[in-house]
């Protein structure tokens, strides 16, 4: 079975209960708590270093187990001290082993030491309700995989998400999909590398689709990306930031992995 697919099924399962109608006022009320965050896109947009979104990530259907029982607070502490330029937090338990709770608290804790690290919410979104989640729990954005929705459902959740004062990372694999998300209106996106059908991983993919986006567009590469030697081969493509998880959760020192990738 297509594991996206497998994903996407059990997402919608999963925030049945909680679905109800989401209005304008409930948008327009948290894009007042919004604006108070630091910008997600803006965070990107330094075109003399590769930006670096590091992720917190404690599995993954890929890569099985990666650091079970990890903080996310202590994660995310080693990321910002190590200049990270945002962070990505999976909030999905079933497969990543995350939570919103995760989120909500590395944000609570960069509160108070007044650490300005833009955090997404990284999750298979689908319904605006999930956008009000995101920001109760102080993110800065939230990822729209267009593989996995129907145009209608990306408008929806696009609208109410910049209503509501986040950035949106539209996630591509293709042509079409990049086709779309610009049809769409995104600022930000991010090809991943990683076949979410059969989990395998080609930095050629960005190699491809990066010099496809219009260079107005913020580009990510997202997946696979080991070595500062890695992060240099997609800043080639025109990768304006990458997205590391796996390789930052397993390394000794992400400090220093984070160090060689701003020098790509």
């Amino acid at each position: 079975m297509d594991k996206l697919v497998e994903i996407m099924a059990s997402k919608r399962a999963e925030i049945a209960p909680r679905i109800r109608p989401v209005s304008d006022h409930e948008l327009d009320r948290a894009a007042g708590r919004s604006e108070l965050r630091p910008s997600f896109h803006q965070a990107l947009g330094h075109p003399a270093q590769l930006a670096v979104i590091s992720e917190i990530k404690r599995r993954s259907p890929s890569a099985g187990e990666i650091a079970t029982g990890a903080s996310a607070v202590d994660q995310a502490t080693l990321y910002a001290r190590a200049h990270a330029d945002a962070l990505s937090i999976l909030t999905d338990e079933r497969y990543f082993g995350g939570s919103l709770r995760d989120l909500s608290e590395v944000v609570e804790r960069f509160d108070a030491s007044g650490t300005r690290v833009p955090c997404l919410r990284k999750d298979f979104m689908v319904h605006p309700i999930q956008i009000l989640e995101a920001v109760e729990a102080g993110a800065g954005a939230i990822l729209i995989i267009v593989r996995a929705l129907s145009d209608h459902e990306i408008e929806v959740l696009y609208n109410a998400a910049t209503r509501a004062g986040l950035d949106s990372l539209f996630e591509v694999h293709s042509e079409p999909e990049i086709e779309r998300a610009l049809k769409a209106g995104a600022r930000i996106i991010g090809v991943n590398n990683r076949d979410l059908t059969i989990f395998k991983t080609d930095l050629a993919l960005s190699e491809r689709l990066i010099p496809q986006i219009p260079g107005d567009v913020t580009r990510v590469s997202e997946s696979g990306i080991f070595t500062g030697e890695d992060a240099a081969r997609v800043r080639s493509a025109g990768a304006d930031a990458i997205l590391v998880g796996e390789a930052l959760m397993r390394a000794p020192s992400p400090a220093d992995l984070i160090s060689d990738f701003h020098r790509a």
